[in-house]
């Protein structure tokens, strides 16, 4: 692995990042953004106000690796203008196809893969002693996710705990650009933990492809025990995970919602389809029937979990029988939301070796029908909230209206409410008024006791 030398920038510079895809690659654009502003650069709203741009990228689907190109194209003016600019692709398109990037893309400096994130000081610094450009995307066989400098009084953060993929659902293209599941040191998750909450960090969330799975490589402590101990670091009074997977959620996970108070009344759980055949075809190792008994358990630990999940139509070889099924699985849990997608083929993944049997316009027509029953779903969810006191993460202000706060309650739902601007950064208790469709509206309950919701 190429290591590089530290910099040490005369003067500050401005900062760009642009962020697609999950919340992982959110989070390694915060990484990024934490280690260069200790060397003296400064995060800027515009690309036009920037010295060094990273593209942050997502290849879980076509569409989103589509836009990426389209993304750094953008730029072609603005490195024309000013020949010293730094643009760095990072993320997973870069680690796909990182030789592509730079034979296409001549404006590129340097191709940073998911494995090298932590190296973007080093990287920079080479380029601008005019190294490049350079790429960056060999594997590393253990999870090197090292703490990196954060801004104090984050009120929300995400804190990294596994990283990579085993599981090679056939669609998935995960596995091939972010390398084989490793998990980080318990100690390492917890000092991060802990050094967030002495900063005055609420809310902590923990991430991986499969969080579940994760067993602490020294000591042997699996997901439920670590939700323990990070429910238990001074200052956190909030604990969320994604991502996760039905096939590992065991019983003391679930059990976990009963004896964690911190722990928010939400889970991500990705379904897929609501076809055992589908489901057998995707390797997802779970059929309709046990992916139903997961939520059931869950619901009977916690009976107002908010449940959100994944779904993909158009799946070579799903027949309306199949999509139907998963009509019905959504009938039955009504998810509180669902991140909802065609079918599209992946490189390396197995599914790509599949005819595509469902054309376009079908996985169109499907997309709708499904997108148009969880906006329903959704909405009637949100109303079970109406007139009732939620405890409210107030995290800042409204983009539509700036005299309006926003927030989330504990399940996840966002909530714009009437406030006070000292507001953010508390929990505060929310009567809710109104359910939108994607929100709820409610006003401030400033002298409610929150020890009593």
């Amino acid at each position: 692995m190429t290591r590089f030398s530290s910099p040490h920038p005369d003067t500050p510079s401005g900062l760009f990042i642009r962020t697609f895809g999950c919340q992982m690659n959110e989070y390694d654009s915060e990484r990024m953004e934490g280690i260069l502003l200790t060397d003296g650069y400064e995060s800027v709203e515009s690309a036009e106000d920037a010295k060094i741009i990273i593209i942050n990228t997502c290849s879980v689907r076509e569409k989103p690796e589509e836009k990426t190109y389209s993304e750094i194209g953008r730029y072609r003016d603005l490195k024309e203008k000013h020949p010293d600019l730094i643009i760095i692709v990072a993320g997973c398109v870069a680690q796909q196809n990182a030789a592509v990037i730079i034979e296409r893309f001549p404006i590129v400096d340097a191709v940073v893969g998911t494995h090298h994130v932590g190296e973007i000081s080093n990287i920079v610094a080479q380029i601008r002693k005019g190294h490049g450009p350079i790429i960056a995307d060999d594997f590393s066989d253990e999870c090197r996710i090292d703490p990196f400098p954060r801004r104090r009084g984050l009120i929300s953060a995400f804190v990294t705990i596994t990283q990579g993929c085993n599981n090679f659902c056939s669609y998935c293209i995960v596995p091939f650009v972010r390398g084989r599941e490793s998990s980080r040191n318990a100690g390492e998750i917890i000092r991060d933990v802990e050094e967030l909450g002495a900063g005055g960090t609420v809310e902590i969330t923990l991430l991986g492809q499969n969080v579940n799975s994760y067993r602490d490589p020294k000591r042997g402590m699996d997901f439920p025990e670590l939700l323990e101990h990070v429910a238990d670091v001074p200052g956190v009074r909030r604990l969320r995970f994604t991502t996760s997977h039905p096939k590992d959620l065991s019983d003391r996970l679930v059990d976990a919602y009963r004896t964690i108070p911190a722990l928010c009344s939400h889970i991500h759980l990705p379904l897929q389809s609501g076809s055992s055949r589908v489901l057998a075809a995707m390797n997802r190792k779970y059929s309709k029937e046990e992916y139903l008994e997961k939520i059931d358990a869950l619901r009977s630990v916690r009976s107002d979990l908010a449940v959100t999940t994944d779904i993909i139509v158009g799946f070579p070889g799903e027949t309306s029988t199949d999509f139907e099924e998963t009509l019905y699985v959504m009938e039955r849990v009504r998810f509180d939301g669902a991140y909802s997608f065609k079918y599209s083929s992946r490189p390396l993944t197995k599914a790509s070796t599949l005819k595509d049997t469902v054309d376009d316009e079908e996985k169109s027509r499907r997309l709708t029908i499904l997108q148009e029953l969880q906006k329903e779903h959704t909405l009637c969810t949100n109303r079970l909230h109406v007139n009732t006191i939620k405890e409210v993460l107030a995290t800042g202000t409204s983009r539509r209206d700036p005299d309006v706060i926003t927030g989330r309650s504990v399940h996840n739902k966002v909530v714009n409410f009437t406030g006070r601007y000292e507001d953010i950064g508390s929990l505060i208790p929310v009567k809710i008024i109104e359910a939108r469709n994607n929100s709820l509206l409610g006003e401030a309950i400033h002298n409610y006791s929150i020890r009593s919701m």
